[in-house]
């Protein structure tokens, strides 16, 4: 089966530095959306229902202070499936936004998971897309999520993972995430380094 195109690139008026190559920082955070950033509602297309999760805004205020580009990374199948449209997709973002800020990317897969795309996770082309968009490296980004496909996505882009479990991560995700965090902000310390860390608003 060949791929509708994809994925969906979603760009915020986000002022970003150039990388520089020297920085200590990573040259990105990418969170992932659902069971991460927000709470996991099936199939979402109602901003109404959009609710952070615990520790979501002090987490990304965190990597925005410290002057890393921050970017969402998302699978969204039931856009395949005819349960979501691209306006209902965006509507969600926007709602996500006012309530987090702008990211400076958010890369979408439109795709079901027998269509044979490479970009849902846990494959590595959100990862690599987004990274494109912002003209940093991969092997220099940090991916946040909280399930297995979230890390292997990570893992096949080149790029450092950090998982946050929920209830929904498996025991055995969680064994073999290379790193794995209580918290969201407690993620964002690892990824960013505790010196930088310790700066954010508590």
């Amino acid at each position: 089966m060949t791929p509708r195109p994809g994925p969906w690139l979603l760009s915020g008026d986000v002022r970003q530095c150039p990388y520089d190559p020297g920085s200590l920082l990573p040259a990105a955070v990418l969170f992932d959306r659902d069971g991460t950033l927000v709470a996991d509602v099936p199939y979402n297309g109602d901003p109404s229902l959009v609710a952070l999760m615990p520790g979501a805004r002090q987490a990304v205020d965190a990597v925005r202070a410290a002057g890393v580009p921050v970017g969402v990374v998302t699978n969204q199948s039931g856009v395949a499936w005819g349960l979501l449209t691209r306006r209902a997709v965006e509507a969600v973002r926007l709602r996500v936004e006012e309530l987090l800020g702008p990211f400076a990317v958010w890369a979408v897969c439109p795709h079901a998971p027998g269509e044979g795309c490479g970009c849902r996770k846990p494959a590595p082309g959100l990862i690599l897309a987004a990274c494109r968009r912002l003209a940093v490296p991969p092997e220099r980004t940090a991916v946040i999520g909280d399930i297995g496909a979230d890390m292997e996505a990570a893992r096949a882009a080149g790029a450092r993972g950090v998982l946050v479990p929920t209830a929904a991560t498996r025991a055995e995700e969680a064994a073999a995430a290379g790193a794995t965090a209580p918290d969201l902000p407690t993620a964002v310390r690892l990824v960013l380094g505790e010196a930088v860390a310790a700066r954010e608003p508590r």
